[in-house]
This record gives C-alpha cells, sequence and structure tokens, in this order.
C-alpha cells in the first residue's frame, strides 16, 4: 500500500485539490493511494502530553504509515518551508522505523515561482536522516492558482502529464526498491 501524506491542515487548501488529483491517478493505474489527511488529526494530539504518550486517536496515524510500502507526499510552501503541521505529525510518529527504507515522493506547489522547491528540499533531508529512499522524479508546482479551474481541478495538460510519469515511474520504483 502506497501512502499519501495531504501536508497541510489549511481548510480548503490547493494542497487538498491537487492531492486528490494526484490520487485519482494512481487509482487509474491500480495503485488505489492510502490517504493520510493532516486535515482529519485528531485535536488531542496537539497536548503536550502527546511527546510521552499518544493518544489512542493516533493509532489509525501511525498504523497507515507504518504499513505503507512507499509515500507521496504532497506539501505546500509556507513561509518558505514544509508547514508546522507537517514537521509535527512526523515528530508524532515512531522513530526510526516508521520511514526506514521506504521511498517517498514528492509533488511540491506553491503560490509562487519557487513551486516548493525549499520545503521539498528541506523534507528530502529529514527523509534521509529517517532512513527513507527519495525518488528522483519530483514535480514542483509553480503559480498553482495558474493551474487550477474554478472547480478546484487542475487544468494544465502539461502539468496532468508530469504527474501521470511521475506516478508511472514511482510505482515502479516502489516494486523495484520498496519494502
Amino acid at each position: 500500500m502506497i501512502a499519501q501524506i495531504v501536508a497541510t491542515n489549511r481548510p480548503g487548501s490547493n494542497t487538498a485539490k491537487v492531492a486528490a488529483h494526484v490520487a485519482e491517478i494512481y487509482a487509474a493505474k491500480g495503485n488505489p493511494l492510502h490517504v493520510v489527511d493532516l486535515h482529519q488529526l485528531p485535536v488531542e494530539i496537539f497536548a503536550p502530553s502527546s511527546y510521552a504518550e499518544k493518544p489512542a486517536s493516533f493509532a489509525p496515524f501511525q498504523e497507515a504509515m507504518s504499513k505503507a510500502s512507499a509515500i507521496v507526499v504532497v506539501t505546500p510552501e509556507y513561509n518558505g518551508g514544509v508547514p508546522g503541521v507537517f514537521k509535527y505529525f512526523i515528530d508524532m510518529l515512531k522513530f526510526p522505523g516508521t520511514f526506514t527504507g521506504k521511498p517517498f515522493a514528492f509533488v511540491g506547489l506553491s503560490a509562487g515561482v519557487g513551486g516548493a522547491v525549499r520545503p521539498v528540499e528541506q523534507f528530502s533531508t529529514l527523509v534521509t536522516y529517517l532512513r527513507g529512499v527519495i525518488y528522483p522524479g519530483t514535480v514542483n508546482i509553480p503559480g498553482i492558482y495558474d493551474h487550477l479551474n474554478e472547480a478546484g481541478r487542475l487544468k494544465t495538460p502539461e502539468l496532468i502529464e508530469r504527474l501521470e510519469k511521475q506516478a508511472a515511474g514511482f510505482i515502479k520504483f516502489v516494486e523495484k526498491v520498496g519494502k
């Protein structure tokens, strides 16, 4: 099972819109993603006591990440980095076993011209530390508002093609190097 992390909890986020499209691409290729949506994090996980003992309501998140054979991260760029809730989520997961040997693919998006290059670079460094394996086909999406239609769907054919190519390549990569 490949898991997908929607790396923000911002309501109505463009990240969730792009992540939904990415999930559809994988499903069409016969590899449905298990979506781990940070919008659904239980509020109890934010209690300071969660560092010592995770609340029971967090168990499905840990289980999904532990059982995943690979992970697709869809992240926005917030203030030149990953969203704080995303880093906090990673900090709450068991270390080192959650990510050891697992392949990671990245889709980064931003309103500006950077296309989330900085947060993908930052998180790639963390993935290496967490003993994950990075797929070299990142898709960065600058100027996200130019790529969404009125319904919040991706509309740029070249971008959709890049995401489809990434999915096909990542599925093969997971088969070769994944757990």
